[in-house]
């Protein structure tokens, strides 16, 4: 993996933010937050990091961090809440009601 000081060392969002190699979490967590997961997200999408150096320095699965971007651009940051993966991840259901005569 490259040195981080070998990447660019902030990155402009859409908005205007500035997010930088300090706003990102640190490589040891246990637990991860939904706005945590938004800064790897935000950091590989604008070129802070790349997808193989956020995997590697944060030890997730290819499939984990796919799934972090699809579900927040399917949801938003709610998306990465794991109190709503559950209900994102349950298919659509029509209820019918039915009416007795």
């Amino acid at each position: 993996m490259k040195e981080l000081s070998s990447r660019p060392r902030v990155a402009k969002l859409p908005d205007g933010q500035i997010l930088s190699v300090a706003d990102l979490p640190h490589a040891n967590l246990s637990r991860w937050t939904a706005s945590r997961k938004l800064v790897v997200v935000r950091s590989v999408v604008y070129g802070l990091l790349t997808q193989r150096e956020a995997l590697e320095r944060y030890g997730l699965s290819e499939e984990e961090f796919t799934s972090w971007i699809k579900h927040f651009l399917d949801h938003g940051h709610d998306g990465l809440k794991c109190t709503k993966l559950k209900a994102y991840r349950q298919p659509e259901v029509v209820l019918v009601k039915v009416i007795k005569r």
